[in-house]
């Protein structure tokens, strides 16, 4: 069972999720939080494996309370879930450790499904969200040249992983198997010192990586 905790400050949201969310037979909702600072509280003592967790709360915001969150238990997945699609909430939240970001227009079953990606450890964004992030590399300062440390071939994985696509689907765009896509990822990770998917993807966008290497 994937035990969810879900934190909104509007009842009626709250409701809608956990009608929804109670019909899934992998899932199980364990608590409801009204504002930042309960969901922080809530993941203490509830440990849930993930919080659908929106952007404007009182008390304390989405964004801070999924740093906190993420500070002390960086196993728990944060699905930002927000009516808010413009690059100055997106990129903050997935700084702030949220491995997935999704506007409350979704389908309820697409929502289901980010949820089980999350569980898999495959990043999942909103169109919204992933065309912001495209947007930022646009204008970023940094130069396209800067030096980093990925074989091509990673580099190659990584542009794939930032279009948020899965390992099969990488694997299947780049004719290798699967396992190898996993190394890479792995290798990916361990050089580029970060956690997770979403992490790889912001650092691909900053240096300017989202296009395949070439080679």
């Amino acid at each position: 069972m994937i035990r969810v905790l879900i934190a909104d400050d509007h009842h009626v949201v709250r409701r809608g999720l956990m009608f929804f969310l109670k019909t899934q037979k992998d899932m199980d909702i364990v608590g409801e939080a009204t504002n930042g600072k309960e969901a922080v509280e809530m993941t203490t003592s509830l440990q849930p494996d993930v919080v659908l967790m929106d952007l404007v709360m009182p008390e304390m915001d989405g964004i801070q309370a999924t740093k906190r969150i993420k500070a002390t238990y960086p196993e728990i997945q944060i699905l930002m879930l927000t009516s808010f699609s413009d690059r100055d909430h997106v990129i903050p939240a997935l700084n702030a450790g949220a491995a997935g970001y999704q506007l409350k227009d979704i389908e309820p079953d697409d929502l289901a499904e980010a949820i089980r990606a999350l569980m898999r450890g495959e990043n999942t964004l909103h169109p919204e969200a992933t065309s912001q992030l495209q947007k930022a590399h646009e204008v970023r300062t940094l130069s396209a040249h800067e030096e980093h440390p990925l074989t091509p071939r990673e580099q190659d994985v990584l542009a794939e992983l930032t279009k948020g696509k899965s390992n099969r689907e990488i694997a299947s765009s780049l004719f290798v198997t699967e396992k190898t896509v996993k190394t890479h990822i792995s290798n990916i990770f361990a050089k580029l010192k970060v956690q997770d998917r979403t992490q790889a993807a912001l650092y691909a966008v900053k240096h300017g990586l989202t296009e395949p290497s070439g080679q």
